[in-house]
């Protein structure tokens, strides 16, 4: 994880966490470790693949009380199979 400068949808990315090559449930135990160690306010980048991640990794997110700002392909063209880009504010 290393904290990156902002993009296009938030002023500032935070932290930067790479799961894809995870299995549930370690995909959102990672993501859960991330988000301990933030402040509130944080924004952090998960990049994850895979059906399972993209369903129970923002559902968690929500269900722990944190926001998700976005959850967009990478490669729009590879449609589920691509990389996934998940934004998250923490509460």
């Amino acid at each position: 994880m290393k904290k990156i400068p902002g993009n296009n949808k938030v002023d500032e990315i935070d932290y930067s966490l790479d799961i894809t090559p995870e299995v549930c449930p370690l995909t959102f135990v990672k993501t859960k470790l991330l988000l301990q160690r933030m402040s509130p306010g944080q924004v952090a980048e998960v990049r994850l693949k895979g059906a399972e991640p993209l369903e129970n990794v923002p559902r968690s997110v929500r269900e722990h009380g944190h926001a998700v700002l976005s959850l967009e392909p990478e490669d729009p063209a590879k449609g589920k199979q691509s990389v996934y880009r998940l934004l998250i504010r923490k509460q």
